[in-house]
């Protein structure tokens, strides 16, 4: 089945665009909301379509021109252009695989260290450069919501936002555990260690969407940021911490200006982590009510990158491999993301 109709979706971009028209559009903001995100999102998909489509068209145009009249510096710039949209198309072809319900929204992930202190700490943070890397290079903003420093190097626990269009049906592959193996250090004897730390990814969920959240389920804690070299320190109590009761899930956020922007920020993560709750529900019973986490620890990871004795880095779910373990570092994970995708089709 092709993932991508062209003609379906100019039908339902000419339905959706008709329903802005009627009378009572603009009187349920929540609605209208939804249905101008859905617009944006197909016209999004259709102008790639088209902007693709006209580069094929200019291609062959120029293909059959040099047959007729052979030009060298023609034929270079169609082979670097061919090239160009090949990856173009690639990259197309991957993004129509994001169909989930929230694969087009932001991304809320939090990366927490496995058992081993320092080391596992300074891969959490490891994993959050190269996550920011990643993003940056795909042009999308990151928004750090919640840092918390290790005691000698690394971070305990980081909650950050990742904010671009799919955003979250790209690193929702991301999700499980990543194990480290490398030289420490850290260790005076120069041993090789094993790290472990977990990604937690949920999509950042729209006002559209309904949640009830009872006022009395909560308690909301606040307290002075704080953090590494002064970025993330605030010397009033700003920062917001919020218990759901019920569940004991826990958000926190200490990077907004002000203790109401923090609350907000908050809010939207607690939302997030309710709805993913909600929805396990669904599918099966939950043996524990902050959802079924598998151990930060050896067997249950999803990725594996080797520093030493040799360099690699193998995802045990496709068994996609990168010999050049620095680039990954540097955020080139693209291949890893594509592979898992294709292979959930």
């Amino acid at each position: 089945m092709n993932p991508f109709d062209i003609v379906k979706l100019e039908k339902q971009l000419k339905e959706l665009e008709t329903k802005t028209l009627e009378e009572n559009f603009w009187n349920d903001s929540k609605n209208s909301s939804k249905i101008l995100a859905q617009i944006k999102n197909i016209k999004s998909k259709t102008s790639k379509y088209k902007e693709i489509e006209n580069e094929i068209t200019n291609l062959i145009e120029l293909t059959e021109l040099l047959e007729l009249e052979p030009d060298e510096e023609m034929a270079k710039d169609i082979i670097k252009n061919t090239n160009k949209l090949e990856k173009q198309i690639e990259k197309f072809e991957i993004a129509t695989f994001l169909s989930g319900k929230y694969d087009s929204n932001n991304a809320i992930i939090t990366i927490h260290p496995g058992a081993g202190g320092t080391e596992s700490q300074d891969w959490a943070e490891m994993l959050y450069r190269m996550y920011t890397r990643w993003a940056n290079k795909n042009s999308y903003e990151v928004k750090e919501l919640d840092y918390l420093e290790g005691e000698e190097a690394g971070i305990k626990s980081v909650t950050f936002e990742i904010i671009g269009e799919n955003a979250y049906g790209y690193m929702k592959t991301e999700m499980g555990v990543h194990r480290l193996v490398r030289i420490s250090p850290f260790d005076s004897g120069g041993r090789r260690h094993t790290s472990f730390a977990s990604l937690e990814v949920l999509p950042e969920i729209t006002d559209d969407i309904e949640l009830e959240i009872n006022p009395d389920d909560l308690r909301v804690d606040t307290y002075r940021a704080s953090g590494a070299g002064g970025q993330h320190i605030n010397k009033t109590s700003s920062a917001v911490r919020i218990t759901h009761i019920p569940t004991n899930v826990v958000v926190a956020c200490q990077t907004e200006r002000s203790q109401i922007q923090n609350r907000e920020t908050a809010m939207k993560m607690l939302k997030s982590k309710l709805l993913d709750l909600k929805e396990k529900e669904q599918k099966e019973k939950i043996e524990d009510l902050k959802g079924v986490q598998m151990e930060i620890a050896w067997g249950s990871q999803i990725r594996s990158y080797v520093f030493c004795p040799y360099t690699m880095v193998k995802d045990h779910r496709t068994n996609y491999e990168v010999g050049n373990v620095q680039a990954v570092m540097d955020g080139e994970i693209d291949g890893f993301m594509e592979s898992y995708l294709k292979a959930r089709l």
